[in-house]
């Protein structure tokens, strides 16, 4: 039979009420550093206008579709702190696109960037850090009339963009 306490025995310098004590209040510290990374990393939503974004899907289509009739292609290019892109196939290139780069998970690390023409066909931009993460792209003029998209995986220095034949 085991040895009971004696009488004189505080509680706490018993085992077993700190034996019984840990399992909740692991619980609790666990609970709070769920808490402190859910509130660090808000992902914010998918999308809260997700309906018009599926019905939208038909425009994006034939803005794909107008890419691939006028031939385009493009080659993009990171450099230090610089976005590059050639392209072509163009009837003639226009004097300004947009390059949106889209981080798979997280919409408050997407960048939009206005791109430059510094020769015909020819343009660049600055984006902010992108970290070394994917990234999706897509590149369209400034009337959004036709797009080319892309994946990035964010160690390569050169991508090229296209439209399925």
């Amino acid at each position: 039979m085991p040895a009971s306490p004696s009488p004189g025995t505080p509680w706490y310098r018993e085992p077993w009420p700190w034996l019984l004590a840990s399992g909740p209040a692991v619980a609790v510290v666990a609970g709070l550093i769920t808490l402190a990374i859910a509130v660090e990393s808000d992902d914010g939503l998918v999308a809260d206008d997700y309906y018009k974004r599926g019905l939208a899907v038909n425009q994006v289509l034939s803005r794909d579709a107008q890419a691939r009739r006028l031939g385009l292609r493009a080659a993009v290019s990171f450099s230090a702190m610089r976005v590059r892109i050639v392209l072509e196939g163009a009837l003639e290139p226009p004097p300004e696109l947009r390059l949106r780069l889209i981080h798979p998970t997280r919409s408050g690390k997407d960048q939009s960037l206005k791109l430059r023409a510094i020769a015909p066909g020819v343009y660049e931009g600055t984006p902010a850090p992108l970290e070394g993460e994917m990234r999706r792209m897509v590149l369209e003029d400034a009337q959004a009339s036709w797009r080319l998209a892309g994946t990035w995986s964010g160690r390569q220095e050169a991508v090229a963009l296209g439209t399925a034949r």
